[in-house]
């Protein structure tokens, strides 16, 4: 299996990277800069600039995309649509690593995680960009796209357990009333679903077991 990924220098594309490497796969970079991942293979180019005939020949490219200031957070959405561009009509999936704020938080899927009184304000404009992203995303019937939420918490330093509770579109809690994973336990989801998922145009979610 041959997947690319994309902004695979950020902390969740390194350690995606680093899964889908150790499991054997055939791995492919995509950075602006230099590759500080464990990729063998390297594409140096902005994601922007990524042609159809750049991701021509890949199973699955993983979309590790992020930003973080107010003035770039509209690239989730401009971005997310350029790979949709690139990849549309083709048998490439797409997957997506995704916000938590979006999961919803009841069975009539009205009422979001972002929209709750303890979500921090500083987090807001984020996960509103990146609701807006994945709604964008819905829309896209001409690509195999898959949307991957993390749980709430969403810990950059945490252990990799082995371990996940695959979820839906609402917010997931473990047995432990938890809404945690880390970003190793999160690559091991997205890779699990690269070689053997098939939630083809939707969106799942992830939590520690």
């Amino acid at each position: 299996m041959k997947i690319a990924v994309v902004c695979a220098n950020g902390k969740a594309g390194k350690r995606i990277v680093k899964e889908a490497v150790g499991r054997g796969l055939d791995v492919t970079a995509v950075v602006r800069e230099e590759n500080h991942s464990a990729a063998p293979k390297v594409i140096q180019k902005d994601l922007f600039d990524l042609t159809s005939h750049d991701l021509t020949g890949f199973d699955v490219v993983i979309d590790a995309f992020g930003a973080w200031t107010d003035e770039t957070l509209p690239l989730h959405s401009t971005s997310l649509g350029h790979l949709c561009d690139v990849l549309s009509g083709t048998d490439t999936r797409l997957l997506v690593v995704g916000g938590a704020g979006s999961l919803y938080v009841n069975p009539e899927h009205t009422v979001q995680v972002a929209d709750g009184p303890d979500f921090p304000d500083i987090f807001k404009p984020l996960a509103a960009a990146m609701a807006k992203a994945l709604e964008e995303l819905r829309k896209r019937r001409d690509v195999k796209w898959t949307y991957i939420s993390p749980a709430g918490d969403f810990q950059a330093e945490g252990e990799r357990t082995g371990q996940y509770i695959l979820g839906g579109e609402e917010l997931t809690l473990n047995d432990r009333g938890e809404s945690v994973i880390s970003y190793a336990d999160y690559a091991i989801a997205m890779v699990d679903e690269a070689v053997d998922g098939g939630h083809i145009q939707q969106r799942i979610s992830v939590v520690q077991k």
